[in-house]
């Protein structure tokens, strides 16, 4: 049968670091450790596609901390690592170049981006995500939702 879709079996991993570690990212320690429960839940591949996104006050640990290839977007603002991911899903051709999309994030702001791509590509499409840090909507837009074992607290320094 034909089809006009290629697959490549390529996947994207979007990851929104902050909401990972529940905030701001200043430590090196909190990169590591969600780089760490991440690779847990995903299981890199070699030819995956990273994409990771961040605030404009986090980027230099983040971006140096970080092991591995990856893309590194910054944005400033609240929701400056949310707009970076969406700008990538709605305006880089991800359901004609990827099988599948793994975000790595809870908030609710990607429910129609990837809901979207899903249906008109039948991109498969994975949430990782700390499960007190999710939205509900987000989590049945997903195939598939993988709790993220990440305790952002760990890293709460001594007052």
């Amino acid at each position: 049968m034909y089809t006009s879709r290629v697959t490549f079996n390529r996947r994207l991993v979007l990851v929104d670091i902050e909401n990972i570690v529940g905030g701001g990212v200043s430590m090196a320690t909190q990169v590591r450790s969600a780089q760490s429960a991440i690779e847990a839940a995903v299981k890199p591949r070699p030819n995956d596609q990273v994409v990771l996104a961040c605030g404009r006050f986090s980027i230099d640990t983040v971006g140096f901390e970080w092991v591995g290839a990856r893309r590194l977007k910054f944005r400033s603002g609240i929701d400056g690592a949310d707009l970076e991911l969406l700008e990538v899903l709605e305006t880089e051709h991800v359901g004609e170049r990827f099988t599948e999309v793994v975000l790595v994030s809870g908030d609710g702001i990607f429910t129609d981006a990837i809901s979207r791509l899903a249906l008109t590509s039948g991109t498969d499409i994975t949430l990782v995500s700390r499960a007190d840090a999710c939205s509900r909507r987000l989590r049945m837009a997903a195939k598939t939702v993988l709790d993220l074992d990440f305790d952002p607290n760990a890293f709460m320094e001594a007052a």
